[in-house]
């Protein structure tokens, strides 16, 4: 069943930020923004909530000067309900921004829509790689990760350090299969091969055949192009069937959450990229320190930085056009935003390209060995940083028809 949420952000902080030197502003009715995402399944805790309180806590923080509301809804990991609450929200409920994650095949149904009703669909957690490439269109950007970002260190570099031969276990939906073709190509370009894979539907438990397919496939590595609760409970058996002790182990799509959730003794040595670690400096700390209270106990991951991240960046934008011709032109809104540097504490600095992809550096992460960690959300050291412009596919290389 479809959650909601309706939060009212009115001028909480709207006079320090001198609302009334903006009467046109005024007069608008609130921006909404709907929050499209997983409220009951295995990536829950990867977006969700926490997400929610991410988006109200760059409201809160830019101080827009005009009434925004936030609706959040749950697509339940199927691109038939998410795309029906997409075109509902435009249709009937007056959403004027969707953000979407973290399930591709979701994501690419909204772009979709979006398009057609000419508003922003601002991804948040889009692993295919389409949604900027051969789907892309004016009305979408994709903030946080893809495939190729995924996918491009860990596999370069485990190759680099003799994982040569490789079987994945993969997630049977657009996610997986794009994971698995990014780091395919990656493997091969190193000097690697793939001698097979096994793909699963999402939400399955036991593993043991996939695995025990991957110890007697000749592969000397497991890429594991999966996540979430998926993730954790395949990670567990390959640790209670010794998998672990004979092949390398390379997950393309790890969370801070993850980490939390299957401990370091599961997790230990496992490398992994994101583009955001809240303990990575000390811009990073402070925004971790203002948005933490609000968490419920967890730390926030690189999901829930994007979705701070992009609605800061879409209300720099909405500043800049008019709340009024914006709304009225929602690929105006994101050619506005693609204009703009883009500037905020979790991220940085960084830029949109042509096709929709934000350029945002990557750390190459490794998790700690228990007896490295100091504190319990103490689990990533940074082994490495890939400047921004290696992150994203090259535009002319998208096959994205708008650029």
């Amino acid at each position: 069943m479809t959650q909601f949420s309706r939060r009212m952000f009115m001028g909480t902080v709207a006079a320090a930020a001198g609302v009334s030197a903006l009467p046109a502003f005024a007069q608008s009715r609130p921006v909404k923004i709907g929050v499209l995402a997983d409220f009951s399944g295995i990536y829950t805790d990867l977006m969700g909530p926490n997400g929610v309180v991410c988006v109200e806590q760059a409201i809160a923080d830019i101080a827009p000067g005009f009434p925004v509301e936030v609706v959040f809804g749950d697509h339940q990991n199927k691109a038939d309900i998410g795309a029906g609450i997409a075109r509902r929200w435009f249709d009937t409920d007056g959403v004027d921004m969707l953000i979407a994650g973290p399930n591709s095949a979701v994501g690419l149904a909204a772009s979709a829509i979006a398009f057609e009703k000419n508003k922003p669909c601002l991804g948040v957690a889009v692993t295919a790689t389409d949604f900027t490439g051969t789907q892309c269109n004016p009305n979408t950007i994709n903030w946080t990760y893809d495939g190729y970002m995924l996918s491009k260190a860990v596999a370069t570099e485990t190759v680099r350090a003799g994982g040569k031969k490789w079987y994945f276990i993969t997630t049977d939906n657009a996610f997986g299969h794009s994971l698995q073709a990014e780091a395919t190509a990656f493997i091969e370009a190193a000097g690697g091969e793939v001698v097979g894979h096994s793909a699963y539907p999402i939400g399955m438990t036991d593993f043991a055949s996939f695995l025990l397919a991957a110890q007697s496939s000749g592969a000397d590595t497991l890429g594991l192009a999966l996540g979430g609760t998926d993730l954790l409970a395949c990670l567990k058996q390959a640790t209670e069937f010794g998998v672990t002790d004979t092949m390398k182990t390379a997950a393309f799509v790890v969370f801070l959450n993850d980490l939390h959730a299957a401990g370091l003794d599961t997790m230990r040595n496992l490398l992994f990229t994101n583009s955001f670690y809240w303990d990575l400096n000390d811009t990073t700390r402070a925004w971790t320190d203002r948005v933490l209270p609000k968490l419920g106990g967890s730390y926030p991951g690189m999901v829930h930085a994007g979705c701070y991240a992009v609605t800061a960046h879409y209300l720099k934008a909405l500043a800049s056009l008019g709340v009024d011709a914006a709304r009225a032109d929602g690929a105006a809104v994101v050619a506005a935003m693609k204009a703009m540097p883009t500037q905020d504490d979790a991220f940085g600095a960084g830029r949109i390209l042509a096709n929709g992809r934000a350029e945002l550096p990557a750390y190459l992460l490794q998790a700690k060995a228990p007896e490295e960690s100091t504190a319990p959300w103490d689990l990533c050291k940074v082994i490495s940083t890939m400047p921004a412009v290696e992150t994203v596919r090259p535009v002319e290389e998208t096959g994205c028809s708008i650029v």
